[in-house]
């Protein structure tokens, strides 16, 4: 089973309560308070790695707690802090904060009152002065919130995009554990000796978020159901994906490694077939035209045999125009135009035809099922994988350079 979209709930652990405790020992029967601090609660880690292809696990998985922190203990003894969850998903994998009512951010101001009675001395080096540990507590840990938070990079119909993990071992902490309370000897003064109040932990946050996943590949396969992606996956490389003479044969994107004679690999993606409608979310359409979006190039391949009825300049022109709707952007990347199923003998009599009437698109002719044509068209998008990528460099380089 394929799962490229789930959501998810994230709570990290609260933190440990501290302990009210006092010494008593036999040569020491009033030896003042000595309760321990809680431990901190674990954070939710989310790791990137490549050797995941979906979101599957989480789909059984969609709770995610770590551990909570353990409270403090006499003789001041402070609590373990909890284990971090760390979870492992996909590279091309964005984080969505979904809306949520309930808040699980360590500065609500239920919070703040919990934490409220428990003074702390502070030492200014004229004299003490007495504040909130709460609220002190509280603002340091909204500092650290937003210093570790990343800036969103945009809004969506599907929340708050907060991360997207494409690198193998990229981390991003989801949702950060509570501080663990302190124990009552801390709050042990020349005035106060004997205090019978400790701190709570602090809760963890938590919230629902929406994982999605969009494969990182280096060619993208694209065209209508039925025009022989899969074959040509199954000719160029070793992945073997379901092949039928009826559409909608492949309902999940397919990867394939495309090896080459100097160990140079390439990684493709077969997207299952777009239909008219595609970019209005027409079977499905939005969840294979995401899988697309990070390829550095694509193959638009086209059944030149006119198998299911359609003339091939029309699926070519619909293609072109699905992309456009769906993001405009996808245009701009390099493209490479396929004429499949050659073997079949009105093949060339449609590929005259689709010359005369688009002109100016250089157009591979193949025959997948029969390895025609194939050793060209490895070459082919080696060749403008390997130009795309210092198109990308250049331009990574001029950006940086200008800043």
């Amino acid at each position: 089973m394929f799962i490229d979209e789930v959501k998810i709930f994230a709570r990290a652990g609260h933190g440990g309560k501290g302990c009210i405790a006092f010494l008593r020992e036999t040569s020491r029967p009033k030896g003042g308070p000595a309760g321990g601090n809680g431990g901190h609660g674990g954070d939710v880690i989310l790791q990137a790695d490549h050797d995941l292809n979906n979101l599957i696990a989480q789909y059984y998985q969609p709770r995610l707690i770590a551990e909570k922190g353990e409270n403090g203990m006499g003789k001041g003894m402070d609590g373990h802090a909890g284990k971090d969850l760390l979870v492992k998903v996909p590279c091309g994998t964005l984080v969505w904060r979904l809306p949520s009512s309930k808040s699980g951010d360590a500065s609500d101001a239920e919070t703040d009152e919990k934490l409220m009675p428990a003074p702390l001395k502070l030492s200014t080096g004229k004299r003490p002065i007495l504040r909130y540990a709460g609220s002190e507590r509280a603002m340091e840990i909204n500092l650290e919130a937003e210093a570790a938070e990343p800036t969103a990079v945009h809004t969506h119909e599907k929340g708050e995009l907060i991360t997207d993990l494409t690198n193998h071992g990229q981390q991003f902490v989801l949702r950060k554990g509570g501080r663990g309370g302190l124990g009552n000897r801390n709050f042990a003064t020349a005035a106060r000796q004997a205090p019978r109040f400790a701190q709570p932990g602090e809760p963890g946050e938590e919230g629902e978020f929406l994982l999605e996943l969009r494969i990182i590949a280096d060619v993208g396969l694209v065209g209508y159901p039925n025009a022989g992606k899969s074959t040509l996956l199954t000719a160029i490389s070793k992945a073997r994906p379901k092949i039928a003479p009826y559409p909608f044969t492949t309902l999940t994107p397919q990867i394939g490694i495309v090896e080459y004679p100097d160990w140079h690999r390439l990684t493709v993606c077969d997207v299952p077939g777009l239909i008219e409608g595609a970019h209005k979310n027409v079977g499905l359409g939005h969840s294979f035209l995401r899988h697309i979006e990070r390829c550095k190039i694509l193959v638009l391949l086209l059944d030149m045999a006119a198998t299911d009825g359609r003339q091939p300049w029309d699926d070519y022109q619909q293609l072109l125009n699905e992309l456009s709707l769906y993001d405009p952007t996808l245009l701009d990347k390099p493209r490479l135009v396929v004429a499949n199923k050659m073997d079949e003998p009105v093949a060339e009599e449609n590929l005259k035809k689709f010359k005369r009437r688009i002109r100016k698109t250089p157009l591979l002719p193949i025959a997948a099922a029969f390895d025609e044509g194939t050793g060209k068209f490895k070459k082919l998008i080696r060749e403008a994988v390997v130009e795309a990528v210092e198109v990308e460099l250049a331009t990574k380089e001029h950006k940086e350079h200008r800043s």
